[in-house]
């Protein structure tokens, strides 16, 4: 393919997805295929010879449709809403385009810079503290990972790296692994699964905080304040929290003033490094109304959302904000010949460690002397904090793409009262289907409704809403998952679509009314 007809056939695929996405609520919302379709519908091997590019696009539906679950149709309801515009889709292709791997200044200099800004202007948007913004001379800032899951490992894995390092500041004998055997981490039983993978993935013990229906779900401070004072009782270091605000199973708050003076000093000289999981509701509190759902922000060390669940950025975008960017700097940082230029890092810790005895990721922070290095030790900075620029101390990976490209788009196409308005009408339609809910006495509401999120249920067993939401997801017409919460089969209702109105809530709403009374005549009397 030349760029002739790279110019004609990317005009038509433009024209497939604008189709695609304009109809896309005549398509059933979920397949209806068993797990191995797709096999059979294409050949054992890849072709030896080219194929056209019409037949692939055939292909689209013969294929490829039948085992597309529409995330993006005003019909599905499950999980979480995966944001969707035509601007990031058209940064998306320009990025591709491009094609850079930014994991570095030298790699691409509008990459690194461009998210530095992107990152700033939202947290500007979110009234983020002064010091989770980069600016020009900032100690914090943001990155854009791939996922809440990564920003949640990486976040718990800088936690290890600090409460090592500060341990042995003060007791240098002390051999790393008697450390890391006693460190433990907190989240609340009701925190994503991630989170409970993350501390599988960095080797310490993860204690879920139990939650109550009285308490909203939320981690009450005196519940985390006895679990740190007995676990340090018997010699186990808390060293890390992840709070949540807005919970997958029915989006509760964490209330984050009052747990963060929990977390306060807890060890040492360090304390607990509190990370905040805002996946979903993140992107709600640029809104002024909903803002209070973020307050004591300022006690956390790092907080992230996915700005591609409700922020209208296509996926992968979950932005991820620190207080101190040395924090991840000094538990990722690595710098082979082959990656360094003329513009590394200066604030972070030296890229060279002269002493192969002391793992990279212990060495202190610029403001507090190493145990074993002299005044003139290369562990301090020499220089003045200059904005980051090596985005691959900032993650798992090395690379990246261009993703702020996105984020630029859609900022300065919608704008901040645009997104807010995108915002404000989920929250809205939410709020029309929690009415229905309430009005019909057969059903009960089982959490309560904050932002898009809807959690009912028939009055009745657990087997009966089983029943219920076996018999809507067969149906093909709407789709919805359950959650569990205080021991009950919970349906949730998420506003997800960029295009659902109304009349798709009361289309919904009807469906589920009538195929819960087909159930409830089932019932033995």
């Amino acid at each position: 393919m030349d760029a002739t007809e790279f110019r004609r056939r990317g005009k038509e695929m433009v024209d497939l997805i604008a189709d695609y996405l304009e109809n896309i609520e005549q398509r059933t919302v979920y397949p209806d295929v068993e797990p191995g379709y797709l096999r059979s519908l294409i050949p054992e091997e890849a072709p030896e010879e080219p194929d056209t590019y019409e037949d692939v696009v055939k292909d689209i539906e013969r294929v490829i449709m039948p085992g597309v679950t529409h995330w993006h149709s005003p019909y599905f309801y499950a999980y979480f809403p995966t944001a969707n515009s035509f601007p990031a889709m058209l940064a998306d292709m320009l990025s591709g385009a491009i094609g850079c791997i930014g994991f570095s200044w030298a790699a691409s200099p509008a990459c690194t810079e461009l998210e530095t800004v992107m990152m700033d202007w939202l947290g500007k948007m979110l009234k983020l503290p002064e010091d989770f913004i980069a600016g020009t001379h900032g100690q914090g800032g943001g990155v854009i990972q791939g996922t809440a899951s990564e920003a949640t490992l990486v976040a718990l894995l800088a936690a290890r790296c600090r409460a090592v390092r500060m341990i042995l500041a003060s007791d240098p004998q002390r051999p790393e692994t008697g450390i890391t055997s006693k460190l433990v981490a907190y989240s609340s039983d009701q925190a994503h699964c991630s989170v409970e993978r993350a501390g599988m993935i960095a080797g310490v013990r993860m204690k879920k905080i139990p939650t109550e229906q009285s308490d909203k779900y939320a981690v009450q401070g005196e519940t985390l304040r006895r679990m740190i004072q007995e676990d340090k009782a018997a010699g186990l270091i808390p060293f890390y929290f992840c709070a949540t605000l807005g919970t997958t199973p029915s989006c509760a708050f964490d209330h984050i003033t009052e747990l963060g003076h929990v977390s306060g000093p807890a060890l040492y000289v360090s304390k607990i490094w509190m990370h905040i999981d805002a996946a979903y509701a993140g992107s709600s509190f640029i809104c002024p109304e909903f803002r209070p759902l973020l307050n004591g922000i300022e006690f956390a060390d790092s907080f992230n959302f996915n700005a591609h669940k409700w922020l209208l950025v296509n996926f992968d975008c979950s932005t991820m904000w620190v207080k101190k960017r040395s924090d991840l700097i000094g538990a990722f940082k690595m710098d082979p010949l082959y990656l360094k230029h003329d513009h590394q890092d200066v604030h972070s810790v030296c890229s060279t460690n002269p002493n192969p005895l002391i793992p990279l990721c212990l060495i202190l922070s610029p403001t507090l002397p190493h145990p074993t290095a002299p005044s003139t030790s290369p562990y301090r900075t020499l220089s003045p904090p200059v904005p980051h620029t090596t985005s691959q101390h900032w993650q798992i990976p090395l690379g990246r793409r261009f993703r702020s490209l996105k984020m630029w788009f859609v900022f300065r196409m919608y704008g901040l009262k645009g997104l807010q308005d995108y915002i404000r009408k989920h929250v809205e339609l939410a709020k029309e289907f929690e009415s229905l809910v309430r009005a019909d006495q057969r059903f009960e509401i089982s959490a309560d409704v904050v932002l898009g999120l809807v959690c009912f249920r028939l009055k009745g067993s657990n087997e009966v809403n089983e029943t219920l939401l076996k018999r809507i997801n067969n149906g093909r017409k709407i789709h919805l998952v359950p959650c569990l919460l205080s021991g009950q089969f919970v349906l949730r209702f998420a506003l997800c679509a960029r295009t659902t109105e109304s009349r798709h809530i009361r289309e919904a709403w009807q469906l589920i009314t009538q195929l819960a009374e087909e159930v409830m005549q089932e019932l033995p009397h």
